[in-house]
């Protein structure tokens, strides 16, 4: 499959991948027809999907029946009035059928808005109306269609609303107002392709960033957007047609394309996944376990509660790859699922603008915490504040040079905010905001947000290297490192930090002296943190990553 879209298909080195990493992209490039309709003729039995729930239900799609179905489902979609260029927003927590409208609505040329069920109905207005959403697809869940209606009267876009049953809900009655997905979308007739689809500059889909800080804004992405997850999926990831694959991730966020979408299903792998409403470390290692999996992908978070299980109750030789992405990655989360698996992550880096823009690919040696190298598809630039770049050891902004041809993977815009977008994309660069620094291997190392840099005492102090020092006690399974306004030094440094179970009962000042005295003896003495706060959980974005503005905003009160 990925022969139709590069002109090298095997790489060897990094300096062969940098050099020979050529995309092939046809026009109005379209991932349902190109990719998974092709897989159809090509592996019509293979399995595509292995979809399986906490409900005790399972289901396995080959690549023929997901054609089947996202045709169906494409006419389903036409029938109830959808179709070029319309704004579609899904809500569907895991249920398979998110891969059925997402595919399907590619098949239309609509636009795909995933979206979180924690969603208020404050927050669904707020996207209705920037996004002038027309129909709302969701699971039928009492809270969330109790918000979607709710949002209703400050929604004039809204003309159609769709509530899905799981399989073990198939009883259920849909809401007034709202079309049953189950009950009708077998009934739609035959799906015929519309005469044109789509162009590569069309939009594909639009995410609502997590919101770290103000309001959520639309990043929206062009047909090609699909074309440059094919590194994530099959370079990065390294998965080939014997892969089982599992990204955890809820497909209301960008990672769900980043892993559980587009790129796995370039490289031919089959897709698991495991539809579940709260995570714990022992769910997911008994699926990994049950079902063989072979190639796995989570957050830091995920890993760092991992490795407070038991690993002897399990058995996880299935697995033979592992990667991590949405946050940096602490050196000791690294080493100890190492001692525990044999198997080394490989780190990568990207935002809900791109596709994966820096990583650890199999050709490179993980370096613990650092997001590894660029992703050639990129050219990437460390650059100070004056806009010149750093050198080795310096501490600057990742940026993205954008040439005549803007990079497949690199968002269009910030939808109908041409004043954020020019803030963040001028002069022929695209700013990320977030700062690291580049060793003399050309490996890059994270430094935090621009906005999350502390300044004490004329020190400048990132986030990150603070709470890897914290993270190598045994005491702390999360932390985050934040700024607290200070009249003599300016700021002060502060830990907000989970404890490991069995340190709960001990936290204290004797504690609190020991972990600071830890981090003197990890890194620099002046980064120590001087406030240490004890919480159950940090605060996090519906993405999974750790708010620090809302801890600073609550330490301002």
């Amino acid at each position: 499959m990925i022969e139709r879209f590069l002109a090298q298909t095997t790489f060897t080195s990094e300096e062969d991948f940098k050099e020979h990493l050529k995309f092939k992209a046809k026009e109005d490039f379209n991932f349902a027809y190109d990719v998974m309709d092709a897989w159809a003729e090509e592996a019509p039995d293979k399995l595509a999907l292995l979809w399986t729930s906490e409900r005790g239900e399972e289901k396995r799609f080959t690549f023929a029946q997901l054609k089947e179905q996202t045709d169906q489902a494409a006419s389903y979609l036409q029938s109830l009035g959808i179709g070029r260029g319309d704004m579609v927003m899904l809500i569907l927590k895991r249920h398979y059928q998110w891969w059925l409208a997402m595919l399907a609505l590619s098949k239309i040329g609509a636009v795909a808005i995933p979206a979180t069920h924690m969603l208020t109905a404050h927050d669904i207005v707020y996207r209705n109306n920037r996004a002038s959403i027309k129909a709302i697809v969701c699971v039928n869940d009492d809270y969330v269609t109790a918000q979607v209606h709710a949002s209703l009267a400050e929604s004039p876009t809204v003309e159609v609303l769709v509530a899905v049953n799981s399989d073990t809900e198939l009883g259920k009655a849909v809401p007034t107002d709202f079309h049953s997905w189950n009950e009708e979308w077998d009934k739609a007739p035959a799906f015929v392709r519309p005469e044109h689809v789509n162009t590569n500059d069309d939009t594909l889909l639009i995410y609502f960033t997590s919101g770290t800080s103000g309001e959520p804004k639309m990043v929206a992405h062009d047909h090609l957007y699909a074309l440059g997850h094919l590194a994530t999926g099959v370079f990065w990831h390294n998965l080939n047609a014997d892969s089982i694959h599992l990204t955890v991730a809820d497909t209301g966020w960008g990672k769900a394309v980043w892993g559980k979408l587009y790129g796995q299903w370039f490289a031919g792998a089959t897709v698991f996944v495991y539809d579940h409403e709260k995570f714990t470390a022992e769910k997911i290692m008994r699926q990994i376990e049950k079902y063989r999996i072979t190639s796995f992908c989570a957050p830091p978070t995920i890993y760092r509660f991992m490795i407070q299980e038991d690993f002897t109750r399990y058995d996880l030789s299935s697995l033979k790859y592992c990667t991590t992405a949405g946050e940096a990655l602490e050196p000791a989360v690294f080493q100890k699922f190492y001692e525990l698996t044999g198997i080394r992550m490989m780190e990568g880096f990207g935002q809900t603008e791109t596709t994966m823009t820096l990583g650890t690919f199999p050709w490179n040696t993980p370096k613990p915490g650092s997001m590894g190298k660029p992703n050639p598809q990129y050219d990437i630039r460390l650059l100070k504040a004056d806009g010149s770049e750093c050198e080795d050891g310096e501490k600057g902004e990742i940026c993205i040079k954008v040439g005549e041809h803007k990079p497949y993977g690199l968002f269009k815009c910030y939808y109908r905010d041409e004043e954020m977008t020019h803030q963040v994309w001028h002069d022929g660069l695209y700013h990320t905001g977030d700062m690291a620094w580049r060793d003399d291997d050309g490996y890059y190392w994270f430094e935090g947000r621009i906005d999350d840099v502390i300044k004490s005492s004329g020190y400048r102090i990132g986030p990150f290297e603070v709470e890897s020092a914290l993270m190598t006690h045994e005491a702390v399974v999360e932390c985050a490192i934040t700024g607290v306004p200070d009249e003599v030094r300016g700021m002060v440094v502060k830990a907000t930090v989970v404890l490991a179970r069995d340190w709960k009962d001990k936290a204290g000042d004797a504690l609190i002296k020991e972990l600071q005295q830890h981090v003197k003896r990890e890194t620099a003495p002046y980064k120590y943190p001087r406030i240490i706060e004890f919480v159950d959980e940090l605060p996090k974005t519906i993405s999974g990553k750790i708010r620090r503005v809302e801890i600073r905003e609550k330490d301002r009160k």
